[in-house]
């Protein structure tokens, strides 16, 4: 099985990004993650370009995500909302399809108590647009990020560790429905 991960931030020391590594390497056997690098190489949505020749980074995009079995989406909060940058990726997907049915987790996380909740409900709104079939255990907010992350970026919380445990047996689970 094959996990596609995405950080919807581009900062270098982003808490969601060491996040979604932390959790590839909670991956157990049998499951295979691979972290899309290409979110800042999108150009700006336009239905213009999005014809029979896109562009190659949203080729790239579109091809990643149908070869995945599943994806997990980490994001930030900014504004109330996903960064613009991660909206526009999934912007890209509308007219192709490549999300439909495909199982997905919608994570946000953020140093402040809410947790990104806004840009959470954000992500699932735009999630069910595309019509992923959003995994109930897929479903996270995470207050206070960075006191469940140590220096090296392993998640230091127990309870966190179990619900990725949780969310990798669910994504296995709905390949065999």
């Amino acid at each position: 099985m094959k996990i596609l991960v995405i950080s919807g931030s581009l900062r270098a020391s982003s808490s969601n990004t060491r996040l979604a590594k932390a959790i590839m390497d909670l991956a157990p056997a049998g499951i295979e993650t691979q972290l899309y690098q290409g979110l800042g190489d999108l150009p700006h949505f336009t239905p213009d370009l999005d014809g029979d020749d896109p562009p190659v980074s949203v080729v790239a995009l579109r091809q990643q995500i149908q070869t995945a079995d599943g994806v997990l989406i980490c994001t930030p909060e900014y504004a109330f909302g996903v960064p613009g940058t991660l909206k526009n990726a999934l912007d890209w997907t509308v007219s192709s399809g490549d999300f439909s049915e495909k199982p997905v987790a919608a994570i946000s996380a953020s140093p402040l108590w809410g947790g990104g909740d806004k840009a959470h409900a954000s992500l699932l709104l735009t999630l069910t647009a595309l019509g992923t079939h959003i995994l109930e255990e897929g479903k996270i907010i995470i207050p206070m990020i960075n006191k469940k992350l140590d220096a090296e970026g392993n998640i230091v919380d127990s309870i966190l560790v179990e619900n990725f445990k949780a969310l990798f047996n669910a994504f296995q689970r709905s390949t065999t429905l």
